[in-house]
């Protein structure tokens, strides 16, 4: 899994007036393994853990530019970090954020494309990075 953080170009507005922008995260799947390892159906509507040093907030909006494996069109993910796992955290979890998907058409497609593409899989007891 390759991650490349950035940020959207800034809004043509006065500094003063430019809020927080969300931060957009380019997320490459190259194997099936680290796409199981990161995809939390534990969310109703999908979700992936991503690695992060970087501090968020619970709620905060998080942009994912998707890559799935054996796929070379990427995603646009306009989710919400829905948890967050500290560094040092206990078991040797690697830090980063959980961010949930939004509940739309086009994210729903996504998230059925995801568990096609995991099989049987998802109902494996091997463990992931995600609660």
């Amino acid at each position: 899994m390759t991650i490349n953080p950035g940020r959207p170009p800034a809004p043509a507005a006065p500094a003063a007036a430019a809020a927080a922008r969300p931060s957009v995260i380019q997320l490459v799947f190259r194997e099936k393994g680290a796409l199981y390892a990161a995809y939390i159906p534990l969310l109703s509507d999908g979700g992936l853990f991503v690695p992060t040093t970087r501090e968020y907030r619970l709620g905060e909006d998080i942009y994912l530019l998707l890559s799935l494996p054996d796929d070379p069109q990427r995603y646009p993910v306009a989710g919400k970090v829905a948890w967050i796992t500290p560094a040092n955290a206990s078991g040797g979890r690697t830090q980063g954020v959980g961010v949930r998907f939004p509940a739309d058409e086009k994210t729903r497609l996504l998230k059925l494309k995801i568990e096609e593409i995991l099989g049987t899989s998802i109902q494996s007891s091997k463990p992931t990075q995600t609660v």
